[in-house]
């Protein structure tokens, strides 16, 4: 195989694995809200512990992305698709950061009981999972307009979190005792609404890969 050709092959590698590395936070995402939801300690401790798979993934690709640098002088094209890369593994493995988060805070709780039934934050972390997947698709597909149009799906994640958050303070003034639980639930809200912040990042960086700007396509409103 030429030079060039192996170059390109390895690109498709890298991308190939930056999927496969979303996916796993996608699944950690959805198994922390569930083990919340089921109050299943066990399972929050095995979404702890699989944490460590995506950080290996995520500095295996950096390794990659490293070697592809040194392999010969890549095109701008390519230049941008690696520094998006590296970019937008970062996001990923913070985004399962988060997921571990939730887990602690289900560790956290205890045999306390959740304050209500979830609701809400199972529906956000649907639709930021969602829209994950989908940034993923528009970064294969180098769909700069895909990008932008998911990134402002953040706008209704951010609602749903507010929405949760005017709830539990509610819940905190109706009745102190359960200003502990409440701010427990509060948290694994934000972690949430932390994710989808994150995944903006990645439909910037996939704009950037398209056209070669960089551009802030859901700035904050506040």
């Amino acid at each position: 195989m030429q030079p060039r050709a192996r170059f390109r092959e390895e690109l498709r590698v890298t991308q190939n694995e930056v999927v496969s590395l979303g996916h796993m936070v996608g699944v950690a995402i959805t198994q922390s809200v569930e083990a919340l939801k089921a109050r299943d300690t066990d399972w929050a401790r095995m979404v702890i512990h699989n944490d460590l798979a995506i950080n290996n993934r995520r500095f295996a690709i950096e390794e990659r992305c490293m070697r592809l640098l040194a392999m010969q002088a890549p095109l701008a094209a390519d230049l941008r698709f690696i520094a998006s890369v590296l970019n937008i593994i970062t996001d990923l493995e913070r985004m399962g950061d988060h997921a571990e988060g939730i887990c602690k805070i289900n560790l956290m709780l205890g045999d306390e009981p959740l304050l209500k039934p979830l609701v809400d934050i199972p529906h956000m972390a649907a639709l930021a999972n969602t829209m994950l997947s989908r940034s993923l698709e528009a970064f294969v597909e180098r769909d700069a307009e895909k990008a932008k149009r998911i990134s402002h799906e953040d706008d209704e994640v951010d609602a749903v979190h507010d929405r949760v958050v005017r709830e539990l303070i509610g819940y905190m003034i109706d009745d102190p005792n359960t200003i502990q639980r409440a701010l427990y639930l509060t948290w694994v809200s934000h972690n949430l609404e932390r994710i989808a912040d994150r995944v903006t990042n990645i439909c910037e960086r996939v704009v950037y890969i398209v056209t070669g700007e960089m551009e802030e396509i859901n700035a904050s409103k506040y």
